[in-house]
């Protein structure tokens, strides 16, 4: 099966989503540093702060993911291109269905100014319509109620919540459960 074509970028009213590139690494530090202390709570990924060669490897891979369609990360800046907001992109991508899931996080510095849900419609709309997803998925904590309030904005399901599910984040002698939201496109 041919992979899909993929935008390297996408704009939004007030955003620039761009796939990522190596050179990113020091923007991507000092978004992911400064925002440590929130994302630490709900991301696996996040529990130690970012050096800027860890940065760079995960940008490496990041990009190689990228070009194979194996997972479609976009970075959020701000329109100019000038400072690095977040990080965004498709997850979990499963191109015989097709089907993916969308993961998203802006740095402690820009929540709560919608930008999370502008890039998630973003990249809703790019999946259902040019993409042809027949299915995608955004997952959270359940506790991460800013986060959950996204798909239910966007007319996402509530499939599921998946009890003991995971590991907590920041604590893994801890479990958490795992809200499953889904829209379907075209079948």
């Amino acid at each position: 099966m041919p992979l899909p074509a993929v935008p390297d970028d996408l704009r939004t009213s007030r955003l620039w989503l761009r796939r990522p590139r190596v050179a990113d690494a020091p923007a991507l530090v000092a978004a992911v540093n400064a925002s440590h202390a929130e994302l630490r709570r709900w991301m696996h990924w996040a529990q130690v702060p970012l050096t800027l060669e860890a940065a760079q490897a995960n940008l490496h891979a990041a990009a190689e993911r990228f070009e194979t369609r194996e997972n479609l990360r976009y970075h959020v800046w701000n329109p100019q291109g000038t400072e690095l907001l977040g990080s965004s992109g498709y997850h979990a991508l499963d191109w015989r269905v097709p089907k993916g899931e969308i993961g998203y996080w802006i740095a402690t510095a820009h929540t709560g100014q919608g930008y999370a849900q502008e890039v998630a419609q973003a990249l809703t709309d790019l999946a259902l319509g040019p993409l042809g997803f027949a299915r995608l998925e955004i997952r959270c904590d359940p506790g991460n109620t800013r986060s959950a309030r996204i798909p239910r904005a966007l007319g996402y399901a509530l499939d599921a919540r998946f009890v003991n599910d995971d590991v907590r984040a920041d604590d893994p002698a801890q479990l958490r459960d795992t809200l499953v939201f889904s829209r379907l496109g075209k079948r």
